[in-house]
């Protein structure tokens, strides 16, 4: 972990899902001299690449991508071992006179990196097997309601199909004794100056209507480009579908075709449904976050030109 605060610059582009992070992603790394962090919670694992529309390899070998491809799907991954990985190649990003380019939409990873972990986020490996069992027995949505009743602020912001969020959630509860979202409270109050003096955070937005055609879109290349044949990999390779990522959009909706219990019509709908959901949470999120600059995904000349004076003042 490299000693903070930060000082040299560090940029950051969030969004939806779907909106266009990829392709703004390189023209930014290629125009700034950037290497790219990919700040998704999905892409870090191994053979899911076209259900987390994983930039593809041509790409990765123009511009250096990091955090992708590094744990196995049955691994766990989660906000702590990003902030430790994001720092390790944000320190070695700038020791080869680079920027990098933090990009994804997983506002927890970047909330966390921004803020710091809470001090309650220790781990309680006992509890989070028993929670795993009671998941598996009496599902997600008993867990749900029961996190709802101890910290109904978590259980707002975390959806019931996110069970990996679910369980640490309740996992701090009953470890800690105090809500997740207290623990954050409290780090909110203890918190010292920035933990980085040159950072850039660029929000890429657009008309809802647009976003969600390019969701139906990218549902249907994913399905024609062969998520039922990765899919049926991963189960043939022993990833059952009780894994956390493979209860993931996309995964999840999959499995339920491979398993008969929904034709493939409705799979797509459902499938298409549940990411524009996911997309309008995301929103939510970032709308929320202090210290993101918005631009409409229709002015990359704007976002390039305001990233060259941000530059140019910053140093």
């Amino acid at each position: 972990m490299p000693p903070f605060p930060i000082t040299q610059p560090v940029l950051v582009l969030v969004g939806p899902t779907a909106i266009g992070k990829t392709a703004l992603s390189l023209e930014l790394a290629k125009a700034f001299d950037c290497e790219i962090i990919s700040m998704d919670s999905m892409q870090v694992y191994r053979c899911m690449d076209i259900g987390t529309a994983k930039v593809t390899v041509e790409e990765r070998s123009i511009i250096p991508h990091h955090l992708i491809d590094i744990v196995d799907p049955d691994q766990e991954y989660d906000a702590e071992r990003f902030v430790s990985d994001s720092c390790t190649a944000i320190q070695d990003i700038h020791a080869r006179s680079r920027i990098p380019l933090l990009t994804g939409g997983t506002g927890l990873y970047l909330r966390s990196l921004i803020e710091g972990l809470f001090a309650g986020g220790r781990q309680y490996p006992e509890i989070r097997a028993r929670l795993k069992t009671r998941l598996a027995r009496e599902g997600n949505s008993n867990l749900h309601k029961e996190l709802n009743v101890y910290d109904c602020v978590s259980a707002g912001k975390i959806h019931a199909n996110d069970t990996h969020r679910l369980i640490r959630a309740l996992e701090i509860y009953y470890g800690s004794g105090l809500p997740w979202s207290q623990h954050l409270l409290l780090q909110a109050e203890e918190k010292g100056g920035p933990r980085f003096t040159r950072l850039l955070q660029i929000g890429l937005t657009c008309d809802r209507k647009l976003l969600y055609e390019r969701i139906n879109k990218r549902t249907g290349d994913m399905i024609q480009s062969g998520l039922e044949r990765e899919v049926r990999g991963l189960l043939e390779m022993g990833y059952g579908a009780e894994l956390s990522p493979m209860m993931s959009i996309g995964y999840r909706h999959m499995t339920n075709f491979i398993k008969g219990i929904w034709d493939m019509p409705e799979m797509e709908r459902v499938l298409a449904r549940d990411t524009r959901r996911y997309a309008k949470r995301q929103f939510t999120w970032f709308y929320n976050t202090d210290n993101i600059v918005w631009f409409d995904i229709a002015e990359p000349v704007k976002i390039l030109w305001y990233v060259t004076e941000w530059l140019e003042k910053s140093t």
